[in-house]
C-alpha cells in the first residue's frame, strides 16, 4: 500500500494520468478569469453565475445534462477514431445524417409497438452516422485522402442535404419552419421528468462510453485498433490490416455521432428541426481533449461543457458578462490540454523526472 501511494504521489507531481486535463481545466479557469477582469468584468460574478444557472435548480440540473447528452456521444466518437490515430472532423455530418435516418423511420406509422420501432429507429441512427463516417475512411484507404479535410467537406454536403430535404420532401405539413412531421410516439424516448427535454438517452450515452472502454481494452479488434493507433507500420508488420482496421474506426465513431441525432430527434426535439446543432459535433472534439481522450473520462467531461453551456443562459441574463467568456473557457481548455509541456513548464515540473 504504501509504495502504491507513493507512485500515486509521483504521477501526481508529474501530472501524470486523469491529473493533466483537470490541471488544463482550472488553468483554463484561472486564464479566462485574469482576461475578465482586464475586460472590467467580475470573474467571481461570473462564475457564479454559471454555477447557479447549471446546478441552483432542478431545471438548471436537468438542462445540464440535456446539453451534456450530445456532447457525450460527439465527444466518444472522436475519442473512438482518435485510438486508431484518425481525426474525425466530421462527426458534425454524421449527426446530421444519424439525425436523418432516425427521422425517416421515427416518423413512419409502421404499427409497431414500442419496444421495436424505438430501437429500429435508433439503429438506423446508427447506420446512416456509420456509413457516412465509412465513407471518410473508405476514401483515406482507398485514395490517401486526409480524413480531416474529407471529413470537414462533408459536413457541409450533409447540412445541406438535410436542409433541402427539410425544405422540401420532408417538410411538415402546413409548417412554415423547415422540420419534419412529429416522430410517432411509439418511437419517441421516454423523458426522466415529463416537463423537461432530458430523455433516457443519457444512460444510453453513459453505457456506451462504458461499453467502448471495455471493447478497446476487452477485445482483439479493440487491441488491434490501439496497435495501429500507436505504429500503423509496426502493426501491419504483425499482420494487422491497417485498412480494415481504419474504416471500421471511421464507420463506429460516425455510429456513434449519429446517435446524438438520434438522440435530438427522438429525445428532445421529437422531430428533425434544421440546423438543430448549435456545434456539438465540434464540441465534442474539446470534450475529448478534456477528457485526455479516455471514454469514461467523455462522460465528466461532457457534463463540464453541459454546464457551461447551461450557466451561459443564467450569465447571460443576471450579468453584464459577454457569454463568448464561455467560449473562451472552453478554447483555454483544449489550449491546455493540447500542450501539457507548456503545463508542465508553467507549474515548474520536469518530465525526466519520471524515469527516478
Amino acid at each position: 500500500m504504501k509504495t502504491f501511494l507513493k507512485n500515486q504521489w509521483a504521477r501526481l507531481r508529474r501530472l501524470e494520468g486523469p491529473v493533466l486535463p483537470l490541471a488544463a481545466f482550472l488553468m483554463s479557469l484561472v486564464l479566462s478569469g485574469i482576461i475578465m477582469a482586464l475586460c472590467g468584468y467580475n470573474p467571481f460574478e461570473a462564475y457564479g453565475a454559471i454555477l447557479v444557472g447549471a446546478f441552483g435548480s432542478l431545471r438548471g440540473i436537468v438542462n445540464t445534462f440535456v446539453q451534456a447528452t450530445p456532447l457525450i456521444f460527439t465527444g466518444l466518437a472522436y475519442t473512438f477514431a482518435k485510438k486508431a490515430s484518425l481525426i474525425n472532423l466530421g462527426v458534425e455530418g454524421q449527426m446530421y445524417m444519424g439525425a436523418l435516418g432516425t427521422a425517416l423511420i421515427g416518423t413512419l406509422n409502421l404499427g409497431l409497438p414500442t419496444f421495436l420501432h424505438l430501437p429500429l429507429a435508433i439503429l438506423a441512427g446508427f447506420l446512416f452516422g456509420a456509413l457516412y463516417g465509412g465513407i471518410i475512411g473508405f476514401l483515406k484507404v482507398r485514395f490517401g485522402s486526409n480524413e480531416v479535410v474529407a471529413g470537414v467537406m462533408m459536413n457541409t454536403i450533409a447540412t445541406c442535404i438535410v436542409g433541402y430535404l427539410l425544405n422540401g420532401p420532408l417538410l411538415a405539413e402546413g409548417s412554415v419552419s423547415a422540420q419534419t412531421e412529429r416522430v410517432a410516439e411509439t418511437a419517441q424516448l421516454p423523458r426522466v421528468f415529463s416537463q423537461y427535454q432530458l430523455s433516457y438517452a443519457i444512460f444510453l450515452a453513459i453505457a456506451a462510453c462504458i461499453f467502448v472502454a471495455w471493447f478497446l481494452n476487452r477485445t482483439t479488434f479493440g487491441y488491434e485498433l490501439r496497435a495501429v493507433g500507436i505504429n500503423a507500420k509496426a502493426s501491419e508488420t504483425a499482420g494487422i490490416s491497417i485498412a480494415k482496421v481504419m474504416i471500421i474506426a471511421m464507420c463506429v465513431s460516425g455510429g456513434i455521432a449519429g446517435l446524438a441525432g438520434a438522440n435530438q430527434v427522438l429525445g428532445v426535439d421529437r422531430r428533425l428541426i434544421n440546423n438543430f446543432s448549435p456545434g456539438y459535433g465540434f464540441n465534442g472534439i474539446a470534450v475529448a481533449a478534456l477528457a485526455s481522450d479516455n471514454p469514461i473520462g467523455v462522460i465528466l467531461a461532457g457534463t463540464v461543457f453541459g454546464l457551461l453551456s447551461t450557466g451561459a443562459t443564467e450569465l447571460n441574463r443576471t450579468t453584464s458578462v459577454p457569454v463568448e467568456f464561455v467560449g473562451v473557457i472552453q478554447a483555454m481548455v483544449v489550449i491546455f490540454v493540447a500542450a501539457p509541456l507548456l503545463i508542465r513548464d508553467i507549474l515548474h515540473i520536469d518530465g525526466k523526472r519520471r524515469n527516478k
